[in-house]
């Protein structure tokens, strides 16, 4: 019996040294993994998926620890089980992991209408190779000192910058810190408002911007300068190619849901927006007058110091999308995307459309200033703009004359 018991002593005093040895494993990997885990999070933080990883990296995490210790401490014996698991669990976490990457890879292989995606440099005035166009002839105005402060809107930089490179004197203007900079509709408003430059180009105002600029007790003054159409596109291959007014508005106050409504193939739409401010989406605003507009599409991207921040997605050309621009910006400077123009209460948006008034959302855009700046060559320059010369600019760059 004494044998016995010595031998019962040494097994059970074995089995408790296993159990204990076999416990600090399990504590060490259970700190390795919340170690692994976290800088994981913080990664997963600064890519802006973390809507899909941090509960899949939480999760599997879990189901990890509890597997393992299911192996360590109960399910020992049946190997063939608990292989069976391990292996439906590593499948599962593969496999939607895959899934998203592929959904994240076909989303990014569609073309996208980014607001202020264009390489402003290749149309800085006097840049090498530049595409703002030539007037072909001495221009009747030159400067040589005294420069006006010129900003605006992304889609009409190459404009202005053709009539830097008509009137003012040969030298590098960097365009987003010179004499001729763009720096897109909304901040131009805003440098206009702080006084910071003397003529921005762009389409009307929102009610905000106004509203900040009666706060900072200035006015505006409008010059009209030309002539352009705001614009609604679609997939190239989405059937539908032309929309009433009312039928545009009605999608995009929801009342409208399916293509199939309206002539197209039986898709939900996804109507986009752009960012609040902005030269489109003020149009847009306008054209909705009277009208509920839907809220819109939103995604997190990375913003400063690397926080996630929420903003009106860019246009994703998906089957069943619709959105909208300017004509110009649309087709020149973004390029062949895929997308195609609608029509308009059938009428095509076209220079002669939009000379003529025809198509129905044409629309002047302007050389807006301060009313109370009285430098001389803001008003020499603002004369010429209006001038033959002005105006063949206007034509050439690809929009319409004012006149």
């Amino acid at each position: 019996m004494l044998r016995d018991n010595g031998f019962l002593s040494k097994f059970v005093l074995k089995k408790k040294m296993n159990h204990l040895t076999k416990s600090i494993i399990y504590l060490f990997v259970v700190i390795m993994a919340l170690f692994v885990g976290f800088f994981m999070l913080v990664i997963v933080a600064f890519s802006g998926e973390e809507k899909f990883y941090v509960p899949y990296i939480l999760i599997g995490g879990a189901l990890f620890l509890i597997l393992l210790f299911l192996q360590m401490f109960r399910l020992k014996k049946n190997k063939k089980r608990m292989r069976t698991i391990w292996i439906i669990f590593i499948v599962v976490m593969v496999t939607s992991c895959a899934v998203y990457e592929g959904k994240n890879a076909y989303d990014r292989s569609i073309p996208r209408v980014r607001e202020g995606n264009v390489d402003l440099s290749l149309y800085e005035p006097f840049g090498e190779g530049t595409k703002a166009v030539d007037l072909g002839e001495p221009s009747t105005l030159k400067m040589e000192d005294d420069l006006p402060l010129l900003d605006g809107a992304t889609a009409l930089y190459p404009l202005y910058a053709a009539f830097a490179r008509a009137v003012y004197p040969a030298k590098e203007y960097i365009y987003y810190n010179s004499e001729v900079a763009c720096r897109n509709t909304i901040r131009a408003y805003q440098l206009l408002i702080d006084q910071k430059v003397d003529i921005i180009f762009a389409a009307p105002p929102s009610e905000d911007q106004i509203k900040r600029a009666r706060e900072a007790g200035i006015a505006f003054n409008y010059t009209p300068i030309g002539k352009e159409a705001f614009v609604f596109f679609v997939n190239a291959h989405n059937p539908v190619e032309s929309l009433t007014a009312e039928q545009i508005q009605k999608i995009y106050s929801g009342k409208i849901t399916s293509w199939k409504e309206i002539g197209g193939k039986d898709e939900p739409i996804r109507p986009f927006q752009r960012n609040e401010n902005s030269g489109s989406q003020t149009a847009f605003q306008y054209f909705m007058k009277g009208h509920t507009i839907m809220k819109p599409e939103r995604e997190d991207v990375v913003g400063g110091m690397g926080g996630i921040i929420s903003q009106t997605a860019d246009y994703v050309n998906y089957s069943n999308a619709i959105g909208f621009s300017f004509r110009y910006y649309a087709l020149s400077m973004v390029g062949n995307s895929g997308i195609r123009l609608l029509k308009v209460n059938n009428i095509a948006p076209e220079l002669e459309t939009i000379g003529n008034g025809t198509y129905p959302l044409s629309s002047s855009f302007y050389a807006i200033t301060l009313a109370d700046n009285a430098k001389p060559n803001v008003a020499k320059l603002l004369e010429w703009l209006l001038s033959e010369q002005g105006q063949e600019l206007v034509e050439k760059t690809g929009y319409c004359r004012v006149n």
